[in-house]
């Protein structure tokens, strides 16, 4: 069974910074792309972006140059480094992978950016 735990979430204040942490058991983690979304009250689910095995990354136009994914396959850890941060960035973050015709998400972790 695939699980996947996000951490790191926190209050920061406009352009602070934030790591955030994906945990994934169940599957050869190694060999799957990760993704991140996030979810703002009210907002549909947007990806933040996306790194596939070969530690390529992919971004939204919004984060890309502020956010930086990477990954550690020794640890089956995924991360989300986010720089500074902006007002809207204010959401749930949530870490994704798919498995066959299965998508899986963890339970996210809460980003708040306020002054």
């Amino acid at each position: 069974q695939v699980q996947i735990a996000e951490s790191g979430g926190g209050l920061v204040q406009p352009g602070g910074s934030l790591k955030l942490s994906c945990v994934v058991s169940g599957l050869p983690f190694h060999l799957f792309p990760m993704e991140w979304y996030r979810q703002a009250p009210g907002n549909q689910r947007e990806l933040v972006g996306r790194i596939d095995s070969e530690n390529v990354a992919n971004y939204a136009d919004s984060v890309r140059g502020r956010f930086t994914l990477s990954r550690d396959n020794a640890q089956n850890t995924c991360y989300l480094q986010m720089y500074g941060l902006k007002l809207e960035d204010t959401a749930v973050y949530y870490c994704s992978t798919m498995r066959g015709f299965s998508k899986y998400f963890g339970q996210g972790t809460q980003v708040t950016v306020s002054s």
